[in-house]
C-alpha cells in the first residue's frame, strides 16, 4: 500500500471515530485536521449563551438564590464583563455587581457562610474583567484575604491546625475551602487565576509558594519526592492524605498511585505558567506531554479510567479550565498520541456549538452542579471567549 493511501485512510478513519493502529511508514505527523468554524460562529454561539443568562438575572441583581453561594453570580458577571457589546457599564450588569460586592466582609473575603476560598477567587476573576477603577479596593482587600487562605509555614488554622503537623506537611503552598479544610488543585487553580486575573506578577511570593503544592500534585516522581507520584506527567486532585484522585488510583505492587486526569492537568499546567514556568521547564513540559497523549473533546480524560460512568463528571469546568490553559500556553496546534495535528480553538468552538440547547444555555451532568444551566453556561460562554482571537 503507498505512503498516500495509508495516510487518507488514517485521516478517515480518525474522523469517524475509529480507532487506529498507524503503520510503521506512516508520517510522523499526520496533516492538521480542523472542523470548519469561524468567529462570527463562535460570537453567535456565545450571544445566544449570554441571551439566556441575561433572562435568569433575579430582581436582587443576583443569578443565584439565597441558599447558593455569591460565586453563581460572579460566573456569570465575568463574560458579561468581557463582552464589548455589554460590558460593565449595562445597568444589569452593574447592578449585579452591586449584588455581589454586597456579600463582602470586613476581612476582605467575598463568600456567604462558607466555601471562601472558591467564592472569593471567582469574584476576583469577575471583578477585574470588569477594569472598573471604583472595584480596585474590593479587589485589593479580596487579594489580601485570599493570600491569607493559603497555606504556609507560620499559617495556622481557626482550630490551631498548622502544616507542622505531621499530616498536614502536604498543605504548603495550597489552597483549600477556606477556614480549616485540606487544600487541592481545583481550589488553588481558582485562587491563582484570581491572582493573575488582578494583574500579580509571577514574583509574588503567592504564586512561588503554590509551585511546592503543584509539584507535589503531579506525577513526575524526579520533581515529586513522595512515594504515591507517578511518572505520566499528569495531575491530580490533591497531595494531602497521601495523594488523592477524583479518577482513583492505580493499585501497583508497590504503591497505590493517584491517577492523573484532564481537569486538574489543564489546571496544573496553566498554574505553572502564572507562577511563571516556562515551555522549557521539566514540569511544564510533561504536563503538557500528558495532554498530547490524552487530548480528547469527547469525556474529562482519566476520569472514566475506573468507572466508565464518570467520564463525563466536570466536563465543562474541563473545558473551561482547557480553553484558559491552552490559551496561557500559546500554541495554536496540538498534536495527539496518533500523530494527528488539531487545531484546538477550532476543534473545542465546534464541540462547544454543538452542545448548546435550543435556548441558548449549556446543561451537563449533576455532578459538581453541572446540571445548573447557569453555571454551566457561563463556564462555555467564557471559555469561548477565551477561543477568540485576540
Amino acid at each position: 500500500m503507498s505512503r498516500k493511501i495509508i495516510v487518507s485512510t488514517t485521516l478517515l478513519a480518525l474522523l469517524s471515530g475509529v480507532p487506529v493502529s498507524i503503520a510503521q511508514d506512516t508520517p510522523a505527523a499526520v496533516p492538521l485536521v480542523a472542523p470548519t468554524i469561524d468567529d462570527a460562529a463562535i460570537t453567535q454561539a456565545i450571544d445566544k449563551g449570554l441571551a439566556y443568562l441575561k433572562t435568569q438575572q433575579l430582581p436582587d441583581g443576583g443569578w443565584a438564590t439565597e441558599k447558593q453561594p455569591p460565586a453563581i453570580t460572579a460566573l456569570v458577571l465575568k463574560p458579561f464583563a468581557r463582552d464589548p457589546k455589554t460590558g460593565p457599564q449595562a445597568d444589569f450588569v452593574k447592578k449585579g455587581f452591586d449584588r455581589l460586592l454586597s456579600f463582602q466582609v470586613e476581612s476582605g473575603g467575598i463568600y456567604k457562610d462558607a466555601i471562601a476560598n472558591y467564592n472569593t477567587a471567582i469574584s476576583v476573576s469577575a471583578l477585574a474583567a470588569a477594569n472598573n477603577p471604583e472595584y480596585k479596593p474590593a479587589i485589593d482587600k479580596a487579594i489580601t484575604y485570599l493570600k491569607g487562605l493559603q497555606w504556609a509555614p507560620g499559617v495556622v488554622g481557626p482550630k490551631g491546625e498548622s502544616i507542622a503537623d505531621a499530616d498536614r506537611t502536604m498543605w504548603d503552598g495550597g489552597w483549600g475551602y477556606g477556614g480549616s479544610s485540606r487544600p487541592d488543585m481545583s481550589n488553588t487553580q481558582m485562587a491563582l487565576d484570581a491572582l493573575h486575573d488582578a494583574g500579580l506578577k509571577p514574583e509574588d511570593p503567592a504564586y512561588q509558594r503554590a509551585l511546592t503544592f503543584l509539584t507535589r500534585a503531579q506525577n513526575r516522581s524526579e520533581s515529586n519526592d513522595q512515594p504515591y507520584a507517578g511518572n505520566d506527567g499528569g495531575f491530580f486532585y490533591t497531595p494531602a492524605r497521601g495523594g488523592e484522585s477524583m479518577a482513583g488510583h492505580l493499585d501497583l505492587a508497590d504503591k497505590k498511585e493517584p491517577r492523573s486526569y484532564g481537569s486538574m492537568t489543564y489546571a496544573g499546567l496553566k498554574s505553572f505558567i502564572y507562577a511563571g514556568l516556562n515551555k522549557t521547564d521539566p514540569r511544564v513540559k510533561a504536563a503538557h506531554d500528558w495532554i498530547k497523549k490524552n487530548y480528547t473533546l469527547d469525556e474529562n480524560p482519566g476520569m472514566g479510567a475506573a468507572d466508565p460512568e464518570k467520564s463525563k463528571h466536570g466536563l465543562y469546568y474541563y473545558y473551561h479550565t482547557m480553553a484558559r490553559a491552552l490559551k496561557a500556553y500559546g500554541e495554536p496546534t496540538i498534536t495527539d498520541a496518533n500523530g494527528v495535528a488539531h487545531d484546538w480553538r477550532k476543534e473545542l468552538a465546534a464541540k462547544l456549538i454543538t452542545l448548546q440547547q435550543a435556548d441558548g444555555s449549556w446543561v451537563g451532568d449533576k455532578r459538581w452542579m453541572e446540571d445548573n444551566p447557569i453555571i454551566t453556561t457561563s463556564y462555555v460562554v467564557a471559555a469561548l471567549q477565551e477561543l477568540q482571537r485576540e
